[in-house]
């Protein structure tokens, strides 16, 4: 999400068996929500794995202790009750950022954009129950199918169950078919389920279900009870009745960029001139053949789906390729990605990154971003990732807040989302592509990888009067100048000039380091490790009992020698004899931040110094501007930012 704003193949189908053997058959002691799921799938005459199915897409069968998702959705079946859950979260940043971060013309944020500000106030409003669409109202259905009052269904998982069961049996009725003992006979009800408007969505939707059930899922819950959904690798469900559900088709192809696994529609953000030599809200550009896009950047929207659509289509507001909508993971694209969208806060990322804007709230953590959501990003990623050959390490996949404010003034308005409770361990688990160790008890580098669930570090300001957040998993670990846990919290200059020391505030990044990201080791002792981070040591809890970091064979760079600092950059652009006349030179200002003798910090790409010159809405003047200079990428601190290859020496160099 940009300052000042608000927002955010199909399965294989194998041959048919006659029925599938019972979800829980021959699992060990199961907890009270398991039983729960039994009981509904008999008094409802559901298969007990599609139930579970079902359940696992929505919440991976979690209660987040009773509070709405960011669409409304109680419980571990997700029923919704939107009208509780429109109320758009405070911004992210100090509302300074410019999201095109291009400082070879005015900044753009959202505080000069009108018809943005009008777009947000007028999506903000709270519509009646009737406005809603069906996949943000099935609390009610549910309550008036089981007898159950809405508050039961709200704060009770076994009720809540009981209501998820009886609204999959209702659509299995209305779609004609009989209450069948086998999973295969319940794709259409499941398909309804999602509450999707359109044929893709549903269908992307029941794949997914169908795929949980058949790879089998097993997991502790939020609140520590044991579910298990036993693997039918075999099922292949009858999709032959999907043209029954009514649904419009999605208006996609050929204009969107997305895998045929994912359910993708077109929203284009316009490209318009609208006087004074402004227009928005992106740029026409030619990549990859001009230049290569080496970064997928993370978002998360801090506002509902509506909202954001409104957003998009602003050409005075800012923009972004994709947004990601949570309640069944249904996309929107809104720009191709041969041209530039403004998302980042950084022109240098914004040039060479495709942007995702996902549903939620950083400072909700229980507003939780579904199993759907994560599913289809994640397939879009690994599309996207494959088309134009981007690894899959989070020195690529960035969170916006990883991305580098691009000069010292910058960095306190850079934003923070999506924040420490995206599950990254998880969603790159799902990317094929999971964190794991690479070398032994010695190495000379760390992966950052808590056990997300149970690592529960606290964390401040998640409201306005700035009280403790809620207890919840998180994928970050707090850096302390010590290796102990009374020991003050790592300073970060770039964010606090006159350092003063960093806070547990959950938009503050001076002292965290995040799931997936490396760094190189600085020092053990006993229970504690320390890494180079932003110029200085810090240390971390890694016990070898709970560890929250795994040992890591990376590239490393340090200064040459007889180099005493080595200055960092939040942008690799070029050297100033690489611009023709008629480009105005960019100054390359080093950030607040330097890598000192004998400090070493992980290295991502090796590339030359670029810059793409698009100032106008004209683009026969637009230009990429290459140089012969050499940048590393490297993990300074939580954001990543950039040094000059001629000023350091790599060891383990890879892509």
């Amino acid at each position: 999400m940009r300052a000042g704003g608000v927002v955010a193949s199909a399965a294989l189908l194998l041959p048919l068996v006659s029925a599938a053997p019972s979800a829980t058959a021959e699992l060990p002691g199961p907890g009270d929500l398991q039983r729960d799921f039994a009981v509904a799938a008999e008094r409802y005459r559901v298969p007990e794995s599609v139930l579970l199915g079902v359940s696992y897409l929505q919440s991976r069968w979690d209660t987040h202790s009773g509070a709405p998702s960011v669409s409304g959705g109680y419980g571990p079946m997700h029923l919704t009750d939107a009208r509780t859950a429109l109320a758009e979260a405070p911004h992210h940043s100090d509302g300074t950022e410019d999201a095109r971060g291009d400082l070879s013309r005015p900044a753009r944020t959202a505080d000069t954009a009108s018809a943005a500000r009008t777009a947000r106030n007028a999506a903000a409003r709270v519509p009646k129950a009737s406005e809603l669409p069906a996949r943000l109202r099935t609390l009610d259905r549910a309550a008036a199918l089981t007898g159950l009052p809405a508050k039961e269904l709200r704060e009770s998982a076994a009720a809540n169950v009981l209501g998820g069961a009886a609204l999959l049996a209702a659509a299995q009725r209305e779609l004609g078919e009989p209450p069948s003992a086998d999973p295969a006979d319940w794709y259409g009800a499941v398909a309804r389920f999602s509450g999707a408007d359109d044929t893709a969505t549903a269908t992307t939707y029941a794949n997914d279900v169908y795929d949980v059930i058949r790879g089998g899922e097993r997991r502790t819950t939020d609140s520590g009870q044991r579910v298990a959904l036993r693997a039918v690798p075999r099922i292949a469900p009858d999709t032959s009745g999907t043209a029954r559900l009514g649904l419009r088709r999605t208006a996609g192809a050929p204009a969107t960029e997305c895998p045929r696994t994912v359910a993708c529609e077109w929203i284009p953000a316009p490209y318009e001139e609208f006087g004074d030599k402004d227009y928005g809200n992106h740029d026409k550009a030619d990549r990859p053949a001009a230049q290569s896009i080496d970064y997928i950047v993370i978002h998360d929207t801090e506002g509902s789906w509506d909202t954001t659509i409104k957003l998009i289509q602003s050409p005075d507001y800012v923009s972004w390729n994709y947004t990601l909508r949570s309640s069944d993971g249904h996309i929107a694209q809104h720009v191709l990605a041969k041209d530039v969208a403004w998302h980042a806060g950084n022109w240098y990322v914004n040039a060479k990154s495709v942007g995702l804007e996902h549903e939620g709230f950083l400072t909700a953590p229980d507003a939780w971003y579904t199993e759907a959501m994560y599913r289809t990003s994640a397939r879009l990623v690994r599309y996207l990732a494959d088309k134009y050959d981007i690894p899959l390490n989070r020195q690529h996949i960035l969170g916006h807040d990883n991305v580098p404010g691009t000069t010292t003034a910058s960095i306190p308005g850079m934003h923070t989302d999506p924040g420490p409770y995206w599950d990254w361990a998880h969603y790159f688990q799902l990317l094929g592509a999971p964190f794991q160790a690479t070398a032994g008890a010695e190495a000379d580098a760390v992966t950052i990888r808590p056990q997300y669930a149970s690592h529960q570090p606290s964390y401040t300001d998640c409201d306005k009067a700035g009280q403790a957040c809620a207890p919840h998993g998180s994928g970050a670990v707090r850096l302390h100048t010590a290796p102990d846990e009374s020991a003050p919290l790592v300073k970060d200059i770039g964010l606090r000039p006159g350092g003063e020391d960093s806070t547990t505030g959950v938009n503050d990044l001076g002292a965290r380091a995040s799931t997936g990201q490396q760094y190189a080791v600085a020092e053990r002792r006993g229970d504690w490790t320390a890494i180079w981070y932003l110029g200085q040591k810090a240390w971390f809890h890694n016990p070898r009992t709970r560890p929250t970091a795994v040992n890591a064979k990376v590239p490393l760079l340090t200064p040459k020698p007889g180099v005493t600092e080595v200055p960092v950059y939040g942008r690799a652009y070029p050297e100033a004899s690489a611009y023709p006349a008629g480009i105005p030179v960019q100054t390359v200002a080093p950030l607040p931040y330097k890598v000192l003798a004998g400090q070493r910090y992980v290295v991502g790409d090796l590339a030359p110094g670029e810059y793409y010159f698009a100032p106008v809405f004209d683009i026969t003047e637009h230009r990429v501007v290459r140089g012969k200079e050499m940048y590393y990428e490297i993990q300074i601190g939580h954001r990543v930012g950039y040094v000059k290859a001629s000023d350091v020496e790599v060891s383990g160099m890879r892509r």
